[in-house]
């Protein structure tokens, strides 16, 4: 079976490198244009790029997916099968094309969590599970027919870059198994407005700014929630002497605090925390506003509050 393989971040590198372990015969491979990045504006390339180019791959890189040109070099790959993880929303003369259709790897267990960022979603409210979803590709994004599911549980503590990481390597292997499955033939569909009756679905959209300042109106525990569910990227911040003050990693202490929301507390060695609506979070690992990020002790030792 020919499969055309469409990626860009790292997340996607672990699907496609499984799929070439399993013997299978990806003729192209489509991801993101090089951009300039850091300080000197050098181009530079995805995460699949890098993989594909060490592994003698054809890459197409559109501006554009409906361009003239890439729409007829895809099509003279004469591909049975696209394959999809975390790339750009297709328009339907590329994702109709292969005659067994196109599948896509989705880091939620759908039709929970819809949209660009399911694993900080997830976190931040405070989920007991997750998992990878396969699917095939319709109009509207993240609603196509489902394949196979692999759930995980959650521990509570685990950060966005920890969920990221496992969920990639048990996504590649779920995308192993659904293209074997659909190779075959022996998979089902399942329709997810059919799973979807009755529950309430929540949702996962792009996060902005406005949404990783910390509300020390908060309980405590959504407020590690949102912190663990940032980090490491784009991370929880909060104000501390009128700079941003990134917080990469905290603890939470339930208790009646007695002190206004939002005020901090160190003995300007070993702790710093701030009042929140139902007790304290104790910051552990921080970035200051033009500083490194750094451990709390070590932060504490180059700063004065």
């Amino acid at each position: 079976m020919r499969i055309v393989f469409m990626g860009t971040p790292e997340f996607a590198v672990a699907s496609l490198d499984e799929l070439i372990k399993a013997g299978c015969d990806i003729v192209g491979v489509v991801t993101a244009p090089d951009k300039p990045a850091g300080r000197g504006q050098k181009l530079s390339e995805s995460a699949v790029k890098l993989y594909a180019v060490a592994n003698g791959l054809k890459i197409l890189q559109p501006e554009k997916l409906k361009d003239e040109r890439f729409v007829e070099e895809l099509k003279a790959l004469n591909a049975d099968l696209q394959v999809v993880v975390a790339f750009r929303m297709l328009p339907e003369i590329v994702w109709n094309m292969p005659p067994k259709g196109t599948i896509n790897l989705h880091a939620s267990l759908l039709p929970q969590y819809r949209g660009a960022a399911p694993i900080n979603w997830v976190l931040i409210n405070g989920e007991k599970e997750s998992g990878v979803t396969t699917f095939f590709l319709q109009h509207d994004i993240d609603t196509g027919n489902i394949l196979f599911t692999e759930k995980v549980t959650l521990s509570g503590q685990e950060t966005a870059g920890e969920l990221y990481e496992r969920l990639m390597y048990k996504g590649a292997g779920l995308l192993v198994k659904t293209v074997k499955g659909v190779e075959s033939g022996r998979y089902s569909q399942h329709p997810q407005e059919e799973l979807a009756a009755g529950t309430e679905l929540k949702h996962a959209p792009k996060i902005f700014k406005e949404d990783c300042l910390i509300d020390c109106n908060q309980p405590v525990e959504k407020i590690y929630n949102l912190i663990r569910g940032l980090s490491p990227y784009p991370t929880a911040y909060t104000i501390l002497n009128e700079k941003t003050l990134k917080v990469f990693g905290a603890e939470y202490e339930l208790t009646d605090t007695g002190e206004n929301p939002g005020e901090f507390f160190s003995d300007n060695k070993t702790f710093l925390k701030f009042a929140a609506l139902d007790g304290f979070i104790n910051l552990t690992d921080v970035q200051l506003e033009g500083k490194k990020r750094m451990g709390i002790v070590e932060f504490l030792r180059g700063v004065r509050l």
